[in-house]
């Protein structure tokens, strides 16, 4: 009998090792040179507040998630300035959400490196391996201008499983949404929503973690 009970204790705790860590998220935020400081405050502000959603905090508690922000702008400079979070409960969530309103900007003034924040996103994920699902989540301005195509890496991040996502930031006649949509995402499921300006990104970059952290959600229009 006691070795029938100790089987079970091992299967059940086996099973929830199983489940531990069903999503990685990376979000990747844009802060080259078109971004001003009010513009990178709104990016800030907006994506704590869209952590804090009740259906975003339940989605990343029940997938007992990995989160990390990497700052991007041009050639050589990316950096992962939130390392990887594990959330468990409704307060590792506020926890993050604090750090991320108040993460201090490391560049202003160079270009669009899409494909090198991609390159960066890939190294980070590579830290998380327990991780089943993994999510990289592109915000952005602009079109990528400088270093590695991001078309160059989909096959590596393809290879890891890893889907890409973005939110276009439309601030001028450019198509970027377009652009996004032939150049950026990866995966099936995989999508693009567009923010009309920074003014609109808070609310913008809420539905598109609602869309990604929330699995019933994911493939809806």
């Amino acid at each position: 009998m006691k070795r029938l009970i100790s089987s079970l204790v091992m299967m059940v705790l086996g099973g929830q090792g199983a489940l531990a860590c069903q999503l990685a998220l990376v979000l990747a935020v844009d802060v080259s040179g078109s971004v001003d400081s009010r513009e990178y405050d709104i990016q800030m502000q907006g994506l704590a507040a869209a952590l804090r959603d009740g259906t975003v905090v339940d989605a990343l508690i029940e997938q007992e998630a990995q989160v990390t922000l990497i700052q991007w702008t041009g050639s050589s400079r990316q950096r992962q300035t939130v390392p990887w979070t594990q959330i468990r409960t409704d307060v590792d969530v506020t926890a993050l959400a604090e750090i991320i309103a108040t993460n201090r900007r490391v560049w202003r003034n160079y270009s669009t490196a899409i494909g090198e924040a991609l390159v960066a996103a890939e190294a980070a994920l590579i830290e998380v391996p327990e991780c089943t699902r993994k999510v990289v989540d592109v915000s952005g301005d602009g079109i990528s201008n400088e270093g590695v195509l991001p078309l160059t890496r989909h096959p590596a991040l393809s290879a890891m499983g890893v889907t890409v996502n973005a939110l276009a930031i439309e601030t001028d006649e450019g198509d970027l949404t377009g652009w996004f949509y032939e150049n950026l995402i990866l995966g099936d499921g995989a999508f693009v929503i567009t923010a009309d300006g920074f003014e609109d990104y808070p609310e913008q970059i809420r539905r598109k973690l609602q869309r990604e952290t929330t699995r019933q959600l994911s493939y809806l229009p």
